[in-house]
């Protein structure tokens, strides 16, 4: 085997034997970290997987202290492991019980928990110091450059260990992190996903304080995670993008500290947080400048609403272009970028400095002049003085949902007309045809078929599959006219007339 490798590669692993376990750890642990990183980025666990870095220390103690003084051995790799675990799961353990039993938050629970249980394995430490044979200081900022080969096959052994469970488990971990509430609803174990994501991270953990030390493995952990969360939308694209963020920070950051001749664990999470900035920025769709760039195409629907009203109301079917700036009130510019905004979505035509509704905006202008008119409606009902009634129409008519405008037009009776005398335009959304609704929002002379009749319109010869064609409204617009085939004309009072469903044919 030894043969096949190139005569360059034996000589330089003979002057450096270090390098190449390092690179092999740090590669192992960062892409660990970075996948598990992505769960805690979609949980919200950051501050957790903090808390399990520095509760480390209190399992890494208790576990030497087990094997140096109940078994009588120096501690092991593994026997660190079960020690940190522990002290992990007794972490979230006491977290999630102060948070339940007391007015104190989890964040403030979290706060609280760890540092007390690092401050008991800082307290063990010293009171046991002549057992105890660790390199605290290594613990505290990593020791990437000595990865013995033991550690070096614990890393291998987590990571296939995690990266097995992230395969297997991957639909289940997927459903809880984005809605535990639905994944509990159809029967996926929440509790012991949410046990089993806290072990993974306990032995990302242990093995990545390895690399770079208790105090900077949450930037190894979470980083990555979060510069490909800047550029993905699904998670299985995250995972492989954070995995590649994890092993190139890595790697660049160990060339810099070589270059600087500085602390390792220290550049890579520069680098790290530096990859991360850089994303921060120029993300195509949640970066700086593409939000920058969002904002500045953005108009304001109050806006877009008061330009095509202005050209709805207009004479003729064309405005000049500065008319319309002069009538809504708003920064020329502003009023400009809203035509534009109009015209690219296709509600308004503009040529040669003169604007025109598309057959598109001339529905949705219709819509928001019937808006207005309701609401001129319903303030002279409320007791408005009428010199009012447009001020603050005007106002309200951006209130234009259509469960809002159906609920407004149906409390008043369904108005033909508004204050002045200007006839309220028809509902073009809910009477469009193929729609069902009632026939109370039929204005005269339309045609339907009738769909259903029930509750107050079962008495009258009403019934499904008839033709009817809407009359005039008489007795102040409160009773409804429909006209049948054969000629009968059947009055409905407004509850008659809500009761029976009609639709348009195409």
């Amino acid at each position: 085997m030894i043969d096949l490798l190139p005569q360059w590669f034996i000589e330089w692993h003979a002057q450096y034997p270090y390098v190449l376990k390092m690179i092999l750890a740090g590669i192992l642990v960062s892409t660990v970290c970075a996948v598990i990183g992505c769960f805690i980025i979609l949980r919200r666990m950051a501050f957790l997987g903090d808390a399990l870095a520095h509760s480390m220390l209190a399992g890494v103690v208790g576990g030497y202290l087990l094997m140096k003084l109940v078994v009588g051995v120096e501690a092991s790799a593994p026997a660190m492991i079960v020690g940190s675990i522990l002290a992990a799961f007794v972490t979230v353990a006491l977290v999630g019980f102060v948070a339940k039993v007391s007015r104190i938050k989890e964040d403030t629970a979290i706060g609280i928990m760890y540092t007390g249980i690092f401050a008991v394995g800082g307290l063990l430490a010293s009171l046991f110091a002549k057992y105890i044979h660790l390199d605290l200081y290594h613990f505290v900022v990593g020791s990437v450059l000595v990865v013995s080969d033991a550690e070096l096959w614990m890393m291998a052994g987590v990571t296939a260990f995690v990266l097995t469970m992230v395969i297997l488990f991957y639909r289940h971990l997927k459903i809880a992190s984005f809605d535990p509430v639905m994944a509990a609803s159809i029967g996926v174990p929440v509790l012991v996903i949410d046990y089993l994501l806290t072990a993974c991270t306990a032995l990302v953990v242990v093995s990545a304080v390895q690399i770079v030390g208790v105090v900077l493995v949450v930037g190894m952990l979470v980083t990555p995670a979060a510069s490909a969360y800047l550029l993905c939308d699904r998670l299985s694209r995250m995972i492989g993008v954070a995995a590649g963020f994890g092993v190139s920070s890595f790697v660049a950051g160990y060339l810099l500290s070589e270059i600087l001749n500085v602390a390792p664990a220290a550049a890579i999470i520069v680098v790290g947080t530096g990859a991360f900035l850089i994303v921060l920025i120029v993300a195509p769709r949640y970066g700086l400048i593409a939000d920058w760039l969002r904002r500045q195409r953005a108009v304001p629907q109050q806006l877009v609403e008061d330009v095509l009203g202005c050209v709805l109301r207009a004479p003729g079917s064309k405005v000049a272009l500065e008319t319309v700036v002069q009538h809504v009130e708003e920064r020329p510019e502003h009023i400009r970028k809203a035509v534009r905004s109009l015209e690219r979505n296709g509600l308004l035509e503009l040529d040669n400095g003169n604007v025109e509704l598309t057959e598109e905006g001339n529905r949705e202008a219709q819509r928001l002049l019937r808006a207005h008119r309701l609401w001129e409606a319903y303030l002279e009902r409320a007791g408005t003085p009428h010199e009012k009634l447009h001020t603050q129409a005007h106002r309200l008519e951006h209130i234009n949902a259509p469960e809002a405008l159906l609920y407004l037009d149906d409390k008043l009776g369904h108005p033909l007309h508004d204050p002045h005398g200007a006839e309220i335009p028809e509902d073009n959304i809910l009477t469009a045809p193929g729609r069902h609704f009632n026939v109370s929002l039929l204005r005269e002379g339309r045609a339907a078929t009738v769909v259903e009749v029930h509750g107050a319109a079962e008495h009258t010869p009403l019934a499904p599959g008839m033709r009817i064609v809407a009359g005039p409204r008489l007795e102040g617009n409160a009773v409804w006219t429909v006209i049948l085939d054969d000629g009968r004309a059947v009055q409905l009072d407004h509850q008659a007339a809500d009761a029976v469903t009609v639709v348009i044919n195409q």
